[in-house]
């Protein structure tokens, strides 16, 4: 049986895991159910409601910056693969072992001292083969971010800096963005250069991105006239989106009140005053010429370089923003400098950004003593220093929210795995290899045949989903809790999930013309189908992270049992068939339960 003729083989109990996606006919899903019943029964929903009690977690501040080799604490198997799923883009068998060897806290270590490989320079050594630079397109990019995801060790690195893309966001569906592939690759690189660094270097260099200029539109921003203001467009979201957020928060990210009410944290006089300072910036080149300023003058290597001043075009006028004021006749540098350094500085900066890389890592719905205890060591990193990424992500993952699986009061609450997320953990899980060795893995948003996400082509500068949303009419809302990653599992791509899975699963995906290039290597499993339950325990190590419901696995035992044994087989092309079918069998369905969509 292929996996393709699922439905001649699952009995009815396996097909209820299946019913809880949308549908349940062993098919094409249909689109009956509500999509939020995708993770109902997978315990989404904690007890407690939004906001637990501080005591969820243990009270003090900044954490000291651990010494440059961290003592080997072994741990188990599923806390390794648990930590995994949330520091990596999906456990390995190798990964896990080495996790359960030395502990997360050296492993984190281990990870910092990690090479970058840059998009960039990946782009660049495979355009002569394509005809030169010109012939470069996003594909390319894609190319090149799937296989650093799938194949890279720094995993560390690789998934900070996309939680990092999806809080500065540009995206490739601004066609300004999708002409210049190798500017965004540049820009990606930028993330995964700071994902270890300092934010306010971060904060610098996405301000100074031409790519972010364009998308944010203060590439060419020119200073105010008689007939015109300057855009605002980036001095908005730099404060709403990256740093301080639209309302003033407590340390531990709760809003701060007055009579009840919000009090917001900037004005649009602010906005205004802060849109001046973002004048006179534009593509980079050897003058700073009017020609190249409008762009009829091009470096050929304008999208890869940081912008530069055009002081003819930067407003020397009074600029007042954030209780700030610079005085008249200052340049463009010493404004841009003066404008990040007080964002950088703002008191809701920190919690802020805590709470963003929480729910992108860990949960989406942070206690307040786990925010207040990451944006305290983003204030401090234990030796004076403000903004130390490399703290900050220690903060994250050590905190005992994190760590401590099955805890209650003081394990975190779940969070829905986005679309990319579950591709990137099967493909690390079962050793995805390249037929072409470029990882020919293209767009990927079409709802209904494939994952309605694709990476750096967010719809909206608030990403694919907005970090509050709140599922509407659903148990999650009458709790208060949010599940951003719900925006987009609606009835089509929750049915495209579950159908593009089964074909990847058992034929691989990505590449052109129906011919998959990306392929899996089952040898392990294949070699546990005679022993269904260690087959279907070592499913639950890689996928669900050693947690998998007693409910859960019997139905999946008795699916792949279902099959026949391909020991007992009269020939060999039923026994590759007995095999595979078994295989596909138990990874398919742990990846259809609503189980494994969410992470706990």
């Amino acid at each position: 049986m292929k996996l393709g003729n699922l439905r001649y083989a699952l009995p009815l109990t396996s097909l209820l895991i299946l019913s809880a996606c949308g549908g349940g006919d062993g098919q094409n899903l249909s689109s009956s159910n509500d999509a939020n019943t995708f993770v109902a029964t997978a315990g989404l929903v904690v007890q407690g409601g939004a906001g637990a009690s501080s005591s969820r977690v243990v009270q003090g501040g900044a954490a000291a910056a651990p010494t440059a080799a961290v003592a080997a604490s072994p741990i188990s198997p599923a806390e390794a693969s648990r930590f995994l799923a949330q520091a990596t883009f999906g456990p390995t068998e190798k990964s896990i072992n080495d996790v359960a060897a030395s502990g997360q806290a050296a492993w984190i270590e281990a990870q910092f001292a990690l090479p970058r490989t840059s998009h960039l320079a990946t782009m660049n050594a495979l355009a002569p083969s394509l005809g030169g630079v010109a012939n470069l397109t996003t594909n390319n990019f894609l190319e090149s971010w799937w296989k650093q995801a799938v194949t890279g060790d720094d995993q560390l690195r690789q998934r900070v800096a996309y939680a990092l893309s999806q809080i500065f966001v540009i995206s490739t569906q601004q066609v300004a963005i999708y002409n210049f592939p190798r500017g965004v690759a540049n820009y990606y690189d930028l993330l995964e250069k700071n994902a270890f660094g300092n934010f306010r270097d971060l904060l610098q260099d996405v301000a100074t991105s031409p790519m972010m200029g364009l998308y944010l539109s203060h590439l060419r921003n020119q200073k105010e006239s008689a007939t015109r203001m300057p855009d605002e467009n980036f001095a908005r979201e730099i404060m709403q989106l990256m740093t301080i957020g639209l309302y003033e928060q407590k340390q531990d990210g709760t809003l701060l009140l007055q009579n009840g009410k919000p009090v917001e944290t900037y004005s649009h006089a602010d906005v205004m005053g802060l849109a001046k300072v973002f004048t006179g910036w534009c593509w980079g080149g050897p003058d700073a010429s009017e020609a190249r300023f409008y762009g009829t003058l091009k470096d050929a290597n304008r999208e890869t370089m940081p912008m530069q001043v055009y002081s003819a075009f930067h407003s020397t006028s009074e600029k007042r923003f954030l209780g700030k004021t610079i005085g008249s006749g200052t340049t463009a540098e010493a404004d841009m400098k003066v404008a990040l350094d007080t964002l950088f500085n703002n008191r809701n900066t920190g919690p802020f950004i805590a709470r963003r890389l929480i729910e992108r890592l860990v949960t989406s719905n942070p206690s307040p003593a786990y925010v207040s205890r990451v944006a305290l060591t983003f204030a401090d990193n234990g030796q004076g220093v403000r903004g130390d990424m490399k703290a900050v992500i220690r903060a994250i993952f050590l905190a005992p929210e994190a760590r401590y699986a099955n805890a209650p009061g003081v394990t975190a609450s779940p969070k829905v795995r986005e679309p990319v997320i579950r591709l990137t953990n099967w493909m690390r899980a079962f050793n995805v290899t390249s037929k072409s060795g470029r990882f020919l893995m293209f767009n990927t948003d079409n709802p209904v045949q494939q994952l309605a996400q694709t990476p750096m082509n967010s719809p909206s500068v608030f990403n694919f989903y907005r970090p509050g949303y709140v599922p509407p009419n659903s148990d999650l809302a009458a709790k208060n809790l949010s599940a951003p990653e719900l925006q987009i599992a609606t009835e089509p791509s929750v049915i495209g999930y579950v159908n593009f899975m089964r074909y990847a699963i058992n034929s691989g995906t990505g590449g052109a013309s129906g011919v998959p290039d990306l392929v899996p290597n089952y040898t392990a499993e294949r070699a546990l189908v005679s022993q269904p339950e260690a087959l279907v325990d070592r499913v639950k190590l890689l996928l669900l992270n050693g947690n998998m419901s007693s409910s859960l696995r019997n139905q999946i035992l008795s699916a792949v049992k279902s099959v026949q044994d391909p020991a007992v087989a009269t020939n060999a092309a039923d026994a590759t068939v007995s095999r595979d079918s078994r295989v596909s069998l138990a990874i398919f369905l742990a990846m259809a339960s609503p189980e494994y969509v969410v992470q706990k």
